[in-house]
């Protein structure tokens, strides 16, 4: 049971977030567009910047960023450069006509301007954490930068017994309902994959699940027969140990559709973040930070990464691929599961948008 102070801090989170939200509706239907200063000028700042002026559409414009030091002055971060100092922020803002404030500093204790902050909110400007920003609208979430701090009391990663319930009843009766209906489908694969290469039609690896637990995945083999005689390594979306018919199977993700079987189990989801191999997970593990929070809910035949980012073909990219994860587990809904399933059929239906 909730306390009373716990849920007023939940109601105070969801009225701010409900706050911003019309505020920015608000400037769309007035035809501005939202002139956003960043406070800061380190990794953050400048990843939160790239976010904004990449994203299509974007009604946000970045006029600039605030440094500590007058020096900086005019220096060029992205595209908008360092306009200005923390002293001057009420000055810059009535320079530019700012409406939001993000606030990207990495350390906050002696440097954050309390005071003007305070009273730039009273007069109604919107004054946003950067991580959060960052996050709503990248997608993901800035895993290097992240406290643990910030995790412990983010409103998120919430398991709710009856999104939970609802989530592994659809997964049964999709699952069921989708091997019943393949089977034609898998037989005429398996005979194109017999024509294509030697080999078996299914091959099962060993994954790591959820709270790291081993199990045995279930794949249509898109690969030559002895792929990995030299030992395993990544698999690229080129990899010249994929068959011919492979790269279509991979291509549509119809390799994947066999651990239909692993959710029908309960060892995977529709929906979460792709399972990994254990040899390559105790390296992550350990170069990665926050990296065994993907493992706190079950992996899935899809995921919110999948449909944002490219084949993962390095620790690298495995590194970019978690911020999307750790954004799928925090931001967790039945919601969020059907706009992935919804796009992923884009995928396997039309090749729109394959990585």
């Amino acid at each position: 049971m909730k306390h009373a102070y716990e849920v007023d801090a939940d109601a105070n989170m969801n009225a701010l977030t409900t706050f911003q939200h019309l505020s920015a509706t608000a400037i769309r239907l007035a035809g501005l567009r939202r002139r956003l200063l960043i406070l800061g000028t380190g990794q953050l700042a400048k990843d939160l910047c790239h976010a904004l002026i990449s994203k299509r559409g974007s009604l946000t414009e970045v006029v600039g960023f605030l440094d500590r030091d007058s020096i900086r002055m005019g220096e060029r971060l992205v595209n908008p450069g360092i306009i200005g100092t923390y002293e001057e922020l009420f000055e810059v803002v009535e320079r530019y006509q700012v409406h939001t404030i993000a606030v990207c500093l990495e350390d906050r204790r002696a440097v954050l301007p309390v005071q003007t902050l305070l009273d730039m909110k009273a007069m109604g400007l919107d004054v946003v954490d950067g991580h959060h920003l960052y996050e709503d609208e990248s997608g993901r979430l800035s895993i290097d930068l992240l406290k643990p701090s910030t995790l412990i009391f983010s409103a998120g990663f919430r398991r709710r017994t009856f999104t939970m319930g609802l989530k592994r009843f659809v997964d049964i009766v999709v699952s069921a309902a989708g091997l019943m209906v393949l089977v034609p489908l898998f037989a005429l694969l398996g005979v194109l994959i017999k024509l294509d290469s030697p080999g078996p039609v299914f091959y099962r690896q060993m994954r790591v699940g959820l709270r790291g637990q081993p199990y045995l995945i279930w794949k249509l083999r898109s690969m030559n027969r002895d792929a990995e005689k030299s030992g395993p390594c990544w698999a690229t979306a080129e990899d010249p140990r994929i068959s011919r018919l492979g790269r279509w199977l991979r291509r549509l993700r119809l390799d994947e559709l066999p651990q239909l079987l692993n959710v029908l189990k309960g060892e995977m989801s529709l929906v979460g973040p792709r399972p990994e191999r254990p040899v390559f997970v105790q390296d992550l593990r350990s170069s990665i930070p926050y990296y065994d929070f993907r493992h706190t809910v079950k992996p899935g035949i899809t995921g919110w990464a999948q449909t944002r980012f490219r084949y993962g073909a390095s620790a690298e990219d495995a590194h970019v691929k978690l911020q999307y994860d750790l954004y799928y587990v925090k931001n967790l809904s039945l919601a969020l599961d059907l706009r992935i399933l919804a796009e992923t059929a884009q995928v396997v239906l039309f090749g729109e948008g394959a990585r």
